[in-house]
């Protein structure tokens, strides 16, 4: 397994090898800096941390600045482990070309934050205002309607479909197929669609 950390552009649509018009994502993907190797017989485990996206020295801790220093880069906003089939160096950079057109990959990022939400919103509850809605009603159609027994438990159960925050949450879509990669941009397109907002951090895997 290997990957890449990347920011999401944005969404476009092109066309495919069979003239399919075809929704994609639009992912600046690296390049990366390996800042740490790590290994089972110093960690417990083999993996790469692979750095990406510069930061100004001012805003970076001086232990962090040690820490790039070692890889021999500027410092860095996000560090991400992965495990890598072929060995790599400190200092080595990771591109985009790791990647093969027509292959399928992991996206995993944050999805967008959409504060307090009803129950209509958060898990699809219909409502209660399907019929005549002239009968008093208007204050009750995106109600939740009532939670069950009283009495017995006299508390509300886990799991229970309330409103509540919605959305900043990890996710991750599997299966995307590669549409089109453009190495001199480090850029690669994804079919369908990925969590977060435009300009947030991604992470693709083999």
């Amino acid at each position: 397994m290997s990957g890449i950390i990347g920011r999401k552009l944005g969404m476009t649509s092109i066309f495919d090898s069979n003239g399919k018009y075809v929704a994609c994502t639009v992912i600046e993907a690296g390049p990366c800096v390996v800042t740490q190797v790590k290994t089972k017989e110093k960690d417990g485990y083999d993996a790469l941390q692979l750095a990406f996206d510069d930061k100004k020295e001012k805003n970076t801790p001086a232990a962090m600045m040690g820490h790039f220093k070692k890889a021999n880069t500027t410092p860095k906003r996000k560090l991400v482990e992965f495990k890598f089939d072929e060995q790599k160096n400190l200092g080595d950079i990771i591109k985009v070309d790791i990647f093969q057109e027509g292959e399928y990959v992991d996206v995993s990022g944050i999805s967008k934050g959409k504060g307090f939400q009803g129950v209509v919103k958060r898990h699809g509850f219909s409502g209660v205002g399907h019929g005549n809605k002239s009968h008093g009603q208007h204050d009750r159609e995106r109600a939740p309607g009532s939670l069950g027994g009283s009495s017995d438990p006299s508390r509300v159960l886990k799991g229970m479909r309330m409103g509540g925050r919605m959305g900043g949450e990890k996710k991750k879509i599997q299966n995307l197929e590669v549409l089109k990669i453009l190495p001199e941009k480090n850029v690669i397109l994804v079919k369908g669609s990925v969590p977060g907002a435009k300009g947030s951090y991604v992470i693709i895997e083999k």
